[in-house]
C-alpha cells in the first residue's frame, strides 16, 4: 500500500457508504464521511476511529454546488487533500411513470447525476495535482431498466456513461474512474423499498435471493470489497469499466 490517501465517501452515514467507508479506512486511508445531515455521520466515524483510522463527518448536499465546494474545501484543509472519491449518495422516489411527479425525477437525477459531477468536478483537481486518483460510481442493475424506477434506471445508468467519459478525460493523470453496478443489497434502503410494498423483509430477501445464482442477497461489505480494488494502487491499469456486483452476470 502506498501509504495514507485522503478518501470522500457520499451518502456514507449507513448502509453501502458507510461499509465502504469503514472498509477504505481499514485499507489505511484517511476517510471524509459525507451525507446530508452531519450528525447522521457519527456512527460511521466512531467505528472507523475505534478500529484506529482517521475520519470526519462531513455535512453537505452533494447536489449542490456551493455545499459541495465548501465540504471539499473543508476536507482538504482538516483530513487532506482528497484523492479517493466515491460517488455513493443516493435516494429513491419510485413510482410508475404515469403517476411520477417531476419533483421525483428532479429529485432523484439531482442527487445521483447532479451530485456526482459537482462532487468529482470539485476533487479532480487534487487528483490532477497528484498524479493519482480513484473515481468509483455506484450504478445500479436498475440501470438495465426495472419497473417503477423511470428515474433511478436513468439516473444509474447515466452514471455508466459520466464514470466511461471521466475515465477517458483523465486517464492521462493517473485517474481512474470506474462503476459498481449492485444487485440486491440487504439495506435500510432495500429495507424500506420491501415495507413500501407490504411484504415482510425476510420473505422479501428470500424470494429475491431464489432469482440470483449464488443463491443469496449481497451485504455492504460485498460493496465495499469491490470499492477496495478499484481504489487500490494495483487497479491502476483499470478503467472506464462496470462491475455487477449482484452474484450473478447481469449485463
Amino acid at each position: 500500500m502506498a501509504g495514507s490517501r485522503t478518501a470522500i465517501v457520499t451518502g456514507a452515514a449507513r448502509g453501502i457508504g458507510a461499509a465502504v467507508a469503514q472498509r477504505l479506512a481499514a485499507d489505511g486511508n484517511a476517510v471524509a464521511v459525507l451525507d446530508l445531515d452531519e450528525a447522521a455521520c457519527a456512527d460511521t466515524v466512531a467505528a472507523i476511529e475505534a478500529a484506529g483510522g482517521r475520519a470526519l463527518a462531513v455535512g453537505a448536499d452533494v447536489a449542490d454546488e456551493a455545499s459541495v465546494a465548501a465540504a471539499v474545501e473543508r476536507i482538504a484543509a482538516e483530513l487532506g487533500e482528497p484523492t479517493i472519491l466515491v460517488n455513493n449518495a443516493g435516494i429513491l422516489r419510485d413510482n410508475l411513470l404515469f403517476k411520477m411527479s417531476v419533483d421525483d425525477w428532479d429529485a432523484v437525477l439531482n442527487v445521483h447525476l447532479r451530485g456526482a459531477f459537482l462532487m468529482a468536478r470539485a476533487v479532480q483537481k487534487y487528483m490532477v495535482d497528484a498524479k493519482f486518483g480513484r473515481i468509483v460510481n455506484l450504478s445500479s442493475t436498475s440501470a438495465l431498466g426495472n419497473r417503477g424506477q423511470a428515474n433511478y434506471s436513468a439516473a444509474k445508468a447515466g452514471m455508466q456513461g459520466f464514470t466511461k467519459t471521466l475515465a477517458i478525460e483523465l486517464g492521462k493523470f493517473g485517474v481512474t474512474a470506474n462503476a459498481i453496478a449492485p444487485g440486491f443489497i440487504a439495506t435500510e434502503m432495500t429495507a424500506a423499498t420491501a415495507a413500501r410494498v407490504g411484504a415482510d423483509f425476510e420473505d422479501f430477501k428470500a424470494a429475491a435471493a431464489g432469482q440470483i445464482p449464488v443463491a443469496r442477497v449481497g451485504e455492504p461489505a460485498d460493496i465495499a470489497h469491490t470499492a477496495s480494488f478499484f481504489a487500490s494502487e494495483g487497479a491502476g491499469f483499470v478503467s472506464g469499466q462496470v462491475i455487477y456486483v449482484a452474484g450473478g452476470p447481469k449485463d
